[in-house]
């Protein structure tokens, strides 16, 4: 039994949820996006979770908020099916104060007022996705108030592979994906490319009808990772990664069966230098993140509007470790921002925001007590300059049993488009939001237990017909618990349980944040060749708009399901279920979710 279950997802698992060291056949899980340094997880003292390879390879997600929804604190919603505008809360706090990473580079367009764009992130050769719960502003900056998301793409490995997945199921769905990846000792090279095919269906479609009777809304997507690395010498790396995700979207109009479409592409360049000398490991790092959309209307009488925007940002840092297990962070880094869009026959341009910033991160161990203090101070060209930080203690009274707490700032800056609008409604007055918050965590052998709050100063809001202020301490609180376990031989428990106050200065519920959620998931290993699994999630209380009004999209629980099959050392097969019972749901009123649907798939690694 121990040797069966240490080599799958449960030893990751348990390691990435209890900071323990796995099975003497894993590498304990080392996370970056805590301090902006490679950390064992036992040693970072921020909230953090880790979805592994191993999970995702057996889950067999198609995308990456199917991914984040497994986790207690995190909930998802949507205006449809794939391709369809999602939201991802952290602890009630939505996808503006999510800050997104890949491989390090942000994913946030500064020309979408929503937050980064979940629903074009497909699961795509990825190695591990980080979330870090809490304000990080302290060490990433601004839109971090929520927490933040690194998805890292796969490391080569010494030696030539390749692979190849084939996915074939429900509403014509159609995956294809291939990697390829070279290491030496002087060289690393990969590439991976994944595409999404689905005829889809309405993404607009009132409570009770059924999706069926409407015009289906498709979508494809397509998305490269193009990542390496050179060795000058045992000290010195050059290093740079490419990702490009371009889709194309239909949705609905104002009513249903009035279909729009959407084309996308992001490209996220980064390059960097390497440095290691003594104690010091020093790296300069270049980043573009570029995005461009396109909507047209299906009636000739709209017009075409295009939103571009791009960020740069270049970052010089060091790492300076000192005395046993001890390190200190120092850096700087320029970010430029741009963005322009067009509306019809009309060009807007707008102006430059540049931000220069400082950051200071240090950790000490003491024996049993990890202490981290960050501090940042960040000057925007168009706004006032805004000091954050954040620290964080983990004390380990017995081997299993550990005690953490966490206390951070955190500000969310407007961005262009909503200083400066499409429909030229302009407020220069607008603030960033400031949000302070705290949480405390006990983690016991497979249990783990947290209360967190936060508070929102200044919460922008889009009222009036433009953003603003509101004045007030908007308040997020609650508890996570979560047991990762395995129970009896061969089977892996997985259960997490959220709760949640999100309340605005009048003491209002804020609009769809579940009350309660609970995820859950059963793996059986016990029978040769194959792993089957059970897993879902129940939704409590939650109301469409604030208040506890408009209509009650919650109350309701989804069960999936997979069977994953060895067929040699090559060939992997494996059939996957979601909604296996066909609950019939509604994440934001008057948009469907899929019916039951089934896939299967296979998978060569050569």
């Amino acid at each position: 039994m121990q040797k069966k279950i240490s080599t799958s997802l449960v030893a990751s698992l348990l390691l990435a949820t209890t900071n323990l060291f796995s099975a003497q056949s894993l590498e304990p899980i080392t996370v970056t996006s805590a301090t902006k340094s490679t950390q064992s997880i036992k040693d970072v003292t921020s909230n953090i979770e880790v979805i592994t390879k191993e999970e995702i390879e057996e889950k067999h997600f198609t995308t990456v908020t199917q991914a984040l929804s497994t986790l207690s604190g995190i909930n998802v919603i949507s205006n449809g099916g794939l391709g369809n505008s999602s939201s991802v809360f952290i602890r009630g706090m939505d996808s503006r104060r999510i800050l997104v990473l890949i491989d390090g580079v942000k994913f946030q367009d500064p020309s979408n007022t929503g937050g980064a764009s979940f629903e074009h992130l497909m699961i795509n050769d990825i190695e591990r996705i980080e979330v870090v719960k809490g304000p990080q502003s302290g060490i990433w900056g601004a839109d971090a108030s929520a927490g933040v998301i690194n998805i890292i793409t796969k490391n080569n490995e010494e030696g030539t592979h390749t692979s190849v997945n084939t996915e074939f199921g429900s509403f014509q769905t159609k995956k294809y994906g291939m990697s390829v990846s070279n290491k030496t000792k002087k060289y690393d090279m990969g590439l991976s490319a994944n595409r999404v095919l689905t005829d889809g269906f309405s993404s607009q479609v009132p409570y009770g009808d059924n999706p069926d009777d409407y015009v289906k809304n498709g979508y494809r997507n397509t998305t490269v990772n193009l990542k390496g690395g050179y060795n000058l010498t045992d000290s010195d790396r050059i290093s740079a990664n490419f990702n490009n995700i371009n889709s194309l979207t239909q949705y609905d109009g104002n009513t249903p069966n009035q279909t729009k479409r959407s084309d996308n592409e992001s490209n996220l360049y980064s390059i960097a230098y390497n440095k290691i000398y003594n104690n010091h490991d020093v790296k300069l790092k270049y980043d573009i993140s570029k995005f461009e959309k396109e909507q047209l209307e299906a009636s000739a009488a709209y017009e075409v509007k295009n939103y571009n925007g791009e960020t740069q940002i270049v970052e010089l840092s060091d790492t300076i470790k000192y005395f046993d297990n001890d390190n200190f962070i120092i850096g700087v880094n320029r970010e430029q921002t741009d963005v322009d869009y067009t509306k019809g026959n009309n060009v807007t341009n707008d102006d430059a925001n540049i931000n220069k910033a400082i950051f200071l991160t240090n950790t000490n161990t003491f024996d049993k007590l990890i202490i981290t203090e960050s501090l940042r101070r960040d000057d925007y060209s168009t706004f006032n300059i805004s000091n954050t930080g954040k620290i964080g203690a983990k004390y380990y009274i017995l081997e299993d049993l550990s005690l953490s707490g966490n206390y951070g700032t955190a500000f969310n800056a407007p961005n262009l488009i909503q200083v400066l609008n499409p429909w030229g409604i302009t407020n220069p007055d607008l603030e960033p939001e400031k949000t302070k918050g705290y949480d405390l965590s006990v983690n016991y052998k497979a249990i783990t237990v947290t209360y967190f709050e936060n508070k929102v100063e200044n919460l922008i809001n889009w009222k009036n017909s433009q953003y603003q202020n509101i004045e007030g301490t908007s308040t997020l609180k609650g508890y996570e618990l979560a047991y990762k376990k395995a129970v009896i031989e061969d089977t892996f428990l997985n259960l997490n349980y959220t709760a949640l106050d999100a309340e605005d200065s009048k003491g209002d519920d804020l609009a769809r944040r579940a009350k309660n959620q609970v995820g859950f998931g059963v793996d059986y290993y016990g029978i040769d060749r194959f792993q089957f699994n059970v897993n879902g999630q129940y939704i409590g209380d939650r109301f469409d708009r604030a208040n506890k009004t408009g209509a009650e999209t919650g109350n309701y629980t989804v069960w999936n399901s997979v069977i994953n099959y060895d067929i040699s050392k090559t060939y992997k097969a494996y059939l996957k279920v979601d909604n296996l019972f066909d609950k019939y749901y509604q994440t934001i009123d008057g948009y469907a979710t899929a019916e039951r649907s089934a896939y299967l798939g296979l998978k060569a690694n050569f």
